[in-house]
């Protein structure tokens, strides 16, 4: 864990790969930085287990209130980076799919009709790079805005498009032949930005396995 940013407010961290984001028995990024704070860390917003990225957690419950108003407004921006298979069509767009998950087996799924626990997921994306990768072959830098926040959303959505994110093993990523060190998957949460009092704060941390595929 790297604290990049804290103030009396909050916290911003980059969550390593392999670790959860919330409490964990004692072994989550929230547990971690609840034992540095008297036992509370707030939790904002969520990665998945396989991913890392910049995360932002209250000090405070009512820094908690506010920063989750931010969440649940559209005003807390976050930009990912994926190495995803092959190469998206455009080299910028906007995806809408409808996704079900199924928590019995914890995964998500595109479907092509609205029901009972299916819900609208929204991205846009760009194209950043382009390259190959010895066993994949062609490969893709893409910088991913999530308009929503379903779980997997970005996994799904570039899976169902045969652009599965590298080493995403549950929804088809192939397997990093040379990067046995990699934890977890090539999908990484490397900006943060939202409003304050005295004007914008941005954070940005570039995922360290971009330089080493492009």
């Amino acid at each position: 864990m790297k604290i990049l940013f804290e103030n009396d407010a909050y916290w911003v961290v980059c969550k390593p790969a392999g670790i959860l984001s919330e409490q964990d028995g004692g072994r989550g990024l929230a547990d971690l930085l609840a034992a540095q704070n008297g036992g509370y860390a707030g939790v904002i917003h969520r990665l998945d287990r396989e991913v890392g990225g910049l995360m932002l957690y209250a000090k405070t419950p009512a820094a908690a209130s506010w920063l989750s108003e931010l969440a649940r407004t559209g005003k807390l921006k976050k930009e990912y980076l994926a190495a995803v298979a092959g190469t998206p069509e455009a080299d910028a767009g906007e995806w809408t799919d409808l996704l079900f998950y199924d928590r019995s087996k914890n995964k998500v799924f595109p479907v092509d009709h609205a029901r009972r626990g299916v819900k609208n997921a929204v991205l846009r994306y760009r194209v950043e790079k382009r390259g190959e990768y010895d066993g994949i072959g062609s490969i893709s830098l893409v910088a991913i805005e999530p308009v929503t926040g379903r779980t997997h959303q970005i996994r799904v959505q570039f899976a169902s498009r045969r652009h599965p994110v590298l080493g995403d093993r549950r929804y088809g990523g192939p397997a990093l032949a040379g990067m046995a060190e990699q934890k977890g998957i090539l999908l990484a949460c490397r900006k943060l930005c939202f409003p304050e009092k005295d004007g914008t704060r941005e954070f940005f941390a570039e995922p360290d396995w971009s330089a080493r595929l492009f």
